[in-house]
């Protein structure tokens, strides 16, 4: 299923782009949010891998925020193809997911995550994780 996000160009080039990959609208819609209204960042929305993949190939993204648990493809296989791939291989990832337990954490960091967000989130936890990854002038 592919939500209805406007994933076309152009997108504002003064304005950080962040791709929010989850199965879940409602999960989209509160990332959205917080994205776009408070940040002043750009929002790309996949609800699956292989979409995540193509847009972030096609958009290189400064910052994805992604579910482990979709439907295609896992978290894992998008972490491992995007890791591989000269174009999104740099590009910080933070999981932001249900899976909770401590060996589920360790295990997303050493799959190539460079953060994570447990689900349910507070919006101040949001803020703080996409500051920490966006460090750019116009979100201090």
């Amino acid at each position: 299923m592919q939500l209805s996000w406007n994933n076309t160009l152009p997108l504002n080039g003064n304005r950080p782009v962040v791709l929010a990959v989850d199965d879940n609208e409602d999960n989209l819609l509160l990332v959205s949010l917080a994205v776009e209204q408070f940040l002043n960042c750009s929002l790309i929305g996949a609800s699956d891998g292989e979409t995540a993949i193509s847009l972030a190939q096609l958009y290189r993204p400064d910052l994805i925020l992604l579910d482990i648990v979709l439907p295609d493809l896992n978290g894992f296989e998008v972490i491992d193809r995007l890791k591989q791939h000269w174009q999104t291989k740099t590009i910080p990832i933070v999981a932001v997911t249900g899976l909770a337990k401590e060996e589920d954490c360790d295990r997303i960091l050493a799959a190539g995550c460079d953060g994570y967000l447990s689900k349910p989130y507070m919006l101040d936890d949001l803020e703080k994780v996409i500051y920490r990854y966006l460090r750019t002038p116009s979100l201090v």
